[in-house]
């Protein structure tokens, strides 16, 4: 009998290796394809799963999945802090044969200081992930001397080494600075390196679920909840009683008032959560987006929320013209995304400094286009986008103002937006920064960075 005992014990230990390697080298995977072919992070864990799931592996399982999401996440984040660290113990930088070696030192070094993994997992899993890789097998040695130093410190010590600006481009750094100052940019980074929690748009009652996730309702109405588990096993969601959205993505649609049976077009429309609510309040609604896969998912979303009274058109909103002019737009236009970091650290990795002025000008292109030629006299157009940078908010549409007299700015009010007064500009916009929302539980605190602009169009309209 002790010997079957020990027999089965050794059996799970060799699982649990098993586990812990498969999950880390997907983690080195993404984060690779992230830094050096600058794909999404979104698009490598979708592949990977996608991948893994068809080989029956063993990352099929959701905590698996977890655990290679918070690995390559924190990777992604911490990047030049664990850069520097490991740097202090190399007497001199890997040659580039070493790539792999690299990342799998940052990744043992994201688990000694950030995740507070166990020091012989840690190196043990290190070891033999370098044993596998051709290219890495000879740096086994070095990998096993510089974590287990970095094991010996004090992580708070080592962190005193470094500071978060480590981890963010200086070409974003310098932007920020310019824009806001240096103080405000430091909140900005520091905030935006934390994991978000998950938030909510319920379609009933915000209390009711937030209650059933052990989640709080926030001042604006979405439920937030952190840790909260599986969202597909989330109550509520087979149910179509509530979508994933950030609390500040949930503002833009709210601030077009009342659009119940009101001819509403929602520009750039994927992945659907403004769509859905336009929908749910009633607007007659046509979503709009360059991208057939993306409507579709569109489609399936409100699918889902059991919301079906919606027209699809998959066009170039910048081009796009129709007979019919619509009574209320709302335009989320595509972006750098700069103020998603928390949720998308790959941002951090694949947006250039030339990326900002070639999205400005598809961004001033679909606003005149959708403002001058869809939007009836007297309707209102709400600009928004989820980035930091001022070219993509507050100077888009100073710049549109001054071109097109025939529009006006319509001042947003901080009871239109919960009371969330620090997020108003002196011109009636709504700038969000990712600090704001602070809340006695920091890891339920912080928004999305936002923009919010709303015009209307002067002028008399005869339906």
């Amino acid at each position: 009998m002790t010997q079957k005992k020990r027999i089965s014990h050794k059996k799970n230990n060799e699982v649990n290796l098993k586990v812990g390697l498969g999950a880390r080298k997907v983690a080195l995977e993404i984060v690779d394809s992230v830094l050096h072919q600058k794909i999404s992070l979104d698009e490598c864990l979708k592949n990977s799963y996608s991948r893994e799931s068809n080989n029956g592996s063993i990352l099929f399982d959701y905590r698996d999945r977890n655990f290679t999401r918070l690995l390559a996440t924190t990777m992604l984040r911490r990047h030049g802090q664990l850069t520097k660290i490991v740097s202090n113990y190399l007497k001199k930088p890997l040659p580039n044969s070493g790539q792999y070696a690299q990342l799998i030192l940052l990744l043992g070094a994201a688990q000694l200081i950030f995740l507070k993994g166990t020091p012989h997992s840690v190196i043990d899993t290190a070891v033999e992930l370098c044993r596998m890789q051709h290219s890495s097998m000879r740096f086994a040695g070095l990998i096993n001397a510089v974590l287990r130093r970095i094991s010996e410190r004090d992580p708070a010590h080592l962190l005193e080494q470094t500071n978060d600006f480590l981890n963010v481009p200086k070409w974003m750094l310098n932007r920020w600075i310019t824009a806001y100052d240096k103080k405000t940019t430091r909140e900005i980074v520091t905030a935006s390196l934390k994991e978000a929690a998950l938030d909510i748009t319920v379609l009933g009652k915000s209390q009711e679920l937030a209650n059933r996730v052990n989640g709080i309702v926030l001042p604006t109405g979405s439920v937030r909840c952190y840790g909260c588990g599986r969202i597909n096993e989330l109550p509520g969601y087979t149910d179509g009683q509530w979508l994933i959205q950030d609390a500040a993505a949930a503002l833009p649609a709210r601030l077009l008032g009342k659009i119940a049976g009101r001819r509403v077009a929602d520009i750039c429309a994927a992945p659907g959560g403004k769509t859905a609510q336009l929908v749910s309040s009633n607007a007659h609604v046509t979503a709009i987006d360059i991208s057939e896969k993306k409507l579709l998912r569109v489609r399936e979303n409100l699918k889902r929320l059991r919301l079906s009274a919606a027209s699809y058109i998959v066009a170039d909103a910048a081009k796009w013209s129709s007979k019919t002019m619509f009574d209320a737009i709302l335009l989320d236009a595509p972006c750098s995304a700069t103020g998603t970091i928390r949720r998308h650290p790959d941002i951090l990795h694949i947006k250039k400094l030339q990326d900002i002025d070639k999205l400005s000008r598809i961004q001033k292109a679909i606003l005149e286009n959708v403002a001058l030629k869809l939007l009836r006299p007297n309707g209102i157009l709400i600009y928004c986008t989820c980035s930091l940078e001022p070219e993509e908010g507050e100077e888009q549409i100073e710049m549109f103002l001054k071109s097109y007299k025939e529009f006006n700015r319509v001042p947003i009010y901080a009871n239109e937006i919960a009371g969330l007064d620090e997020c108003l500009t002196l011109k009636g916009d709504v700038r969000i920064l990712p600090y704001h929302l602070q809340l006695s539980n920091p890891k339920l605190s912080g928004l999305d960075g936002f923009f919010i602009s709303r015009l209307r169009k002067r002028g008399h309209y005869s339906s």
